[in-house]
């Protein structure tokens, strides 16, 4: 059994998290910014199904990014020399989510539905979810969204219409956050894409503590601007 939330977003310990299946930590509660700010800021994110509750996680162990530690193959790399993709941020969110809300397979769902859209886009207009988007020749072909708070980046979904078009913006997001003295993405789950391209495993309770260190540190909350990648060379 896991608790219902009542109307304040606070949360139980992450140590009454189930083991099976792997996170899962209370149900109820809402999607306002004030909830989600709150579950950030302890590690905590909603990923439910049309037509359930809300359902809130913090799965152990916990996959992450050092900024500066993305791997680029070769082939990636040669993409991002010849400049393959025009790289933006923020100018897209709203499509960059419908994007990865696409079934990506026949039969299947999607757990980004529109309540979750429209939270993350309300995140977006106060200045706390960032976009960073691939473009060609006028048309979104790939991206990624996520929360940045402090110094954390939330990771929350990436799609790809064009092959290694996903890759660049990771790779491109990776740059932007050492830049600004970022000190991890949070990947959430661990998956073996996540994992070649230089994620790694957390315990829960190191995690917590890193959030703890990080998510007060860092620039107030603001929206990218549209060229913040642009300037990027890949040697």
């Amino acid at each position: 059994m896991i608790p219902w939330l009542g109307s304040e977003a606070v949360f139980p310990p992450d140590a009454q998290a189930l083991a099976e299946p792997n996170g899962l930590l209370a149900a109820g509660g809402s999607l306002s910014p004030a909830w989600l700010l709150a579950a950030y800021r302890r590690g905590i994110f909603p990923w439910f199904s049309e037509g359930e509750p809300i359902l809130w996680w913090t799965p152990d162990p916990r996959l992450v990014l050092v900024p500066d530690e993305i791997h680029i193959s070769h082939s990636l790399r040669k993409t991002l020399r010849r400049r393959h993709f025009e790289v933006r941020t923020d100018t897209a969110f709203a499509a960059v989510m419908r994007a990865c809300a696409a079934p990506r397979g026949p039969g299947l769902g999607t757990w980004i539905t529109p309540e979750m859209q429209a939270a993350y886009l309300r995140m977006h207009e106060l200045g706390h979810a960032h976009s960073v988007e691939c473009w060609r020749e006028g048309r979104l072909v790939g991206g990624l969204y996520g929360i940045a708070l402090g110094r954390v980046y939330f990771g929350e979904s990436m799609f790809a219409l064009e092959t290694d078009a996903s890759k660049v913006a990771l790779a491109h997001l990776g740059r932007l956050l050492g830049e600004r003295g970022y000190a991890i993405i949070d990947c959430q789950m661990t998956t073996a894409h996540l994992q070649y391209m230089g994620a790694r495993e957390l315990s829960r309770a190191h995690f917590a503590a890193a959030l703890a260190r990080w998510v007060s540190e860092g620039p107030p909350p603001q929206k990218w601007a549209a060229d913040a990648a642009r300037h990027f060379t890949w040697p």
